[in-house]
């Protein structure tokens, strides 16, 4: 494809095909929601489907419903399956490869991706990828969120780049040797079906479009898309103010180690140009918080996404913006290290991002989300001898902004994935929720307030018993409040036991907690920051949070003073 901005297309048709790329992407993502076994991928939609570039594996395209901490790691994934493809000399078309390693392709080893190189008359013209998460992939934990993993084989198994079709022809050796180690083969059969059924059909529709427009159409509006990506984060740069601005936050522990771990950025803008520079970040630590440089580059453009919600999900975007990593950081961890708990480091990065980037112009940001997705797993064997896991994340409060409240219990803002219903999760499994609903007092004030946790209570019902394994985080560190607004309130874990209620040693993580029938474990989330003063939040305002029950009289009075008790009156 052509590196010179292209001037030939006209903006109408470059407007249809754009849209008509995106719906090739969607319609992959719904392939494989409604196809999945699992309902991580099935009702959490944790999986995202694109079209990459054939040289660099740049995003060209990608879904609205897949997760957009995607966008930037698979565009790695790619590479590494082109720079493999290269050095065998053997890519054909109907080949599809299929891995899950993290210090290649970024996130975590739950994550499988397929690449397949998708070829018009003959000729490479782009690359198709999907990526889903598996319900369990082996290693010591079911569900893969190991807490106390100090290197990566601990986490699950590792499957490095390998082909899974042939020309078309499916190598059956790969998938039992897939099958063979999970303890859910049936779920993770009907996902890797769905997988490659996403993929077949986005060759469908690529030939569909191909055979309308004609390949040198289709090439002229990628290559203009990423060019148009490129200018319009330029001119969004151009708009801000020049400066450097800091901000750091931490990590409760490693899960090893009891001690806080940095995170730490300084943010530049000159004339229409960024830098995010991560120097001193805490070095590559024992525990599985650790994340790959895909990671941590995927995870600025997340960031950046958030900041500027108007642009495109194209790797034009990142073009102008520089992403500066320490060597031997735990934003740059080196294989073996483990890298389960990817999810509340990169949590940790956007809410850093947001801090400094309030600085310089807090128009453009909330504040803090509630940091942590929570990776609970619940697992065990039926009566019958038949294994059950049940791993799911939690939502919390997402954070103030300077329009509204922040959202109640709300998900994570890497992603657009959903919580799995209540009804679908004990459905499933031997479990009960004795309670799922808002934590009141868990929000952070301000003038705009922010959003509500939640508290789950989840009772095992499996006369054998079962055992929990819990990976979260900001157990420690509060969500922070921006422009003068107030830090919400930290994760609580805490679990029955025979003599009473038990929280974990290190907050927020632990595995290996045994639990009899009858017995449950409790997960009360974090809210999200407020977003300005809290003495400029209108007294009505507060009246109507403590009569619904959101928060109560006595944390109103410190948090606002008395005067809303007037109105309420």
């Amino acid at each position: 494809m052509s590196t010179q901005p292209p001037s030939d297309i006209d903006p109408i048709t470059l407007s249809v095909l754009s849209g008509r790329m995106e719906q090739i992407a969607d319609e992959m993502d719904a392939t494989l929601f409604r196809a999945a076994f699992n309902p991580i991928i099935a009702e959490a939609h944790d999986a995202s489907h694109g079209l990459y570039h054939a040289t660099s594996g740049d995003t060209l395209v990608q879904g609205k419903s897949g997760l957009p901490i995607f966008v930037g790691v698979m565009a790695f994934a790619v590479k590494a399956v082109i720079d493999k493809a290269e050095a065998d000399g053997d890519l054909a078309d109907g080949d599809i490869y299929i891995f899950n390693d993290a210090h290649i392709g970024g996130t975590h080893l739950s994550d499988m991706r397929l690449v397949r190189p998708y070829y018009r008359d003959g000729q490479l013209f782009c690359y198709l990828a999907s990526v889903g998460h598996w319900h369990d992939v082996g290693g010591a934990v079911p569900g893969n969120y190991n807490p106390a993993a100090t290197e990566v084989f601990q986490e699950a198994f590792v499957l490095p780049p390998v082909k899974l079709a042939r020309a078309g022809v499916v190598n059956q050796d790969i998938i039992d040797i897939l099958l063979r180690n999970t303890r859910l083969p049936q779920s993770a059969m009907g996902d890797l079906n769905g997988q490659m059924g996403a993929l077949d059909l986005g060759v469908r529709r690529m030939d569909e479009l191909l055979d309308e427009y004609g390949a040198e159409t289709v090439r002229a509006a990628l290559d203009a898309l990423g060019h148009r990506a490129e200018a319009l984060m330029r001119s969004e740069l151009e708009g801000l103010p020049d400066g450097r601005w800091e901000a750091e936050d931490f990590l409760d522990n490693d899960g090893i180690v009891d001690e806080p771990l940095a995170i730490r950025v300084a943010l530049e803008i000159k004339g229409d140009r960024m830098t995010l520079d991560f120097e001193g970040s805490a070095p590559q630590c024992a525990g599985p918080v650790n994340i790959a440089l895909p990671t941590t580059v995927a995870t600025a453009y997340v960031a950046i996404k958030h900041i500027f919600p108007s642009l495109p999900a194209n790797a034009g975007v990142m073009r102008p913006i520089d992403v500066k990593v320490p060597e031997g950081s735990m934003l740059s961890a080196e294989f073996p290290a483990p890298t389960g708990g990817y999810t509340e480091t990169i949590l940790r990065m956007i809410d850093v991002v947001f801090c400094a980037f309030a600085k310089a112009a807090p128009e453009r940001v909330v504040a803090n989300a509630y940091g942590t997705i929570n990776a609970l797993s619940i697992a065990g064997k039926r009566s019958n001898g038949q294994r059950w896991v049940m791993f799911s994340f939690y939502g919390g409060g997402h954070g103030g902004s300077p329009e509204t409240d922040g959202l109640n219990h709300g998900n994570a803002p890497i992603s657009t994935a959903t919580i799995p219903p209540m009804e679908i999760l004990e459905a499933a499994y031997p479990v009960m929720f004795r309670k799922w609903g808002l934590r009141p007092d868990s929000a952070g004030s301000g003038a705009h307030r922010g959003g509500m946790g939640a508290v789950y209570e989840i009772e095992v019902l499996e006369e054998n018993g079962a055992e929990a394994f819990l990976f979260g985080e900001r157990g420690r560190f509060a969500p922070k409040g921006i422009a003068g607004g107030g830090d919400a309130a930290m994760n609580v874990f805490t679990y029955e036991q025979d003599d009473g209620w038990k929280t974990p040693p290190l907050a927020s993580k632990m595995l290996g907690i045994s639990l009899k029938q009858g017995q449950a474990v409790r997960l009360e989330t974090p809210g999200g920051g407020g977003y300005g003063a809290p003495a400029d939040r209108a007294g009505r305002d507060v009246a109507r949070d403590v009569a619904r029950g959101l928060i109560t009289a006595e944390a109103a009075d410190n948090a606002y003073g008395t005067a809303w008790r007037e109105v309420a009156q």
